[in-house]
């Protein structure tokens, strides 16, 4: 006797998109009621704590509008010095991620390569960048190169540090299954290592964004040829006491630096989101 089976029908379910107005208020709540805080500890410090004649060391916050960002051609020579410390701060952080990953992958590949190497990656890390600014200054200028090179100097470290750790921490039952099908070194870098050590390096990448940042500031602040960055104008305005102009470029050079974290932040998700936890 021969029986036919039925045909097994897969039907795919489909997906109710639930919108969960709630979970969007609590996401969302936390971040507004912490800024809500902090201008009004910034209100208490300033109006209460410190007296009129001192009130120039920490000025209120309408008064750093009023005075300076709503005033057209502070925020326009603010805005100008930012693009320049922005180009600067991206200039670094792309020379950093690409010699840091070529460093890290070396390093990877020979281990007296990452016995030489690394301990000067720790050394670079470990000395106050103030401290060799001024051999920068003498060596290569006083310009953007001098500036670009303080950027590296701050941003690369982190990237050698956890690609080299994300290339190294590959599952061994991958590793060996490259080495049963007897695949060779490049293969098995551009195959396996590389791709599983993507999130740690995209992690990296979003960590030195900030510091690169940070690093055109300084360079700003001590290389003062060719046109001012922001840096350059938040060391005038502190020579000047100009609190309001001061606080002001403090919160747009924080503004960006918040903003470049957001797009590595983006770009991880879009990388590494839908199958690493570290993207989601």
């Amino acid at each position: 006797m021969v029986s036919i089976a039925a045909p097994v029908t897969l039907v795919r379910p489909i997906r109710r998109v639930v919108v969960r107005p709630r979970a969007a208020v609590t996401k969302i709540l936390p971040p507004l009621v912490s800024f809500g805080l902090a201008i009004a500890v910034w209100y208490l410090v300033s109006m209460v704590l410190l007296g009129p004649s001192r009130r120039f060391l920490l000025p209120p916050p309408h008064a750093v509008f009023t005075e300076s960002l709503a005033n057209p051609a502070k925020l326009e020579l603010m805005l100008r010095a930012l693009a320049v410390t922005a180009k600067v701060a991206v200039s670094g952080l792309a020379v950093s991620a690409v010699l840091g990953v070529a460093i890290a992958v070396l390093m990877s590949q020979a281990k007296p390569i990452e016995r030489v190497v690394y301990p000067y990656a720790v050394v670079l890390q470990a000395i106050p960048v103030l401290a060799v600014v001024p051999l920068i200054g003498l060596w290569f200028g006083y310009g953007t190169a001098a500036r670009t090179i303080v950027c590296v100097l701050i941003a690369i470290h982190p990237i050698i540090a956890m690609t080299l750790f994300g290339i190294q921490s590959v599952d061994r039952n991958l590793q060996e299954l490259f080495t049963l099908g007897r695949a060779s070194r490049w293969r098995r870098l551009w195959a396996l290592q590389l791709p599983a050590a993507l999130p740690s390096i995209m992690t990296s990448l979003r960590t030195a964004a900030g510091l690169a940042v940070t690093g055109a500031i300084i360079g700003d602040m001590f290389f003062a040829q060719g046109r001012p960055g922001i840096g350059t104008l938040l060391d005038n305005y502190r020579a000047r006491l100009q609190s309001e102009d001061l606080i002001a470029a403090l919160l747009l050079a924080a503004l960006f630096g918040v903003l470049v974290f957001a797009l590595f932040t983006a770009a991880q998700k879009l990388t590494v989101g839908r199958w690493h936890a570290s993207g989601r």
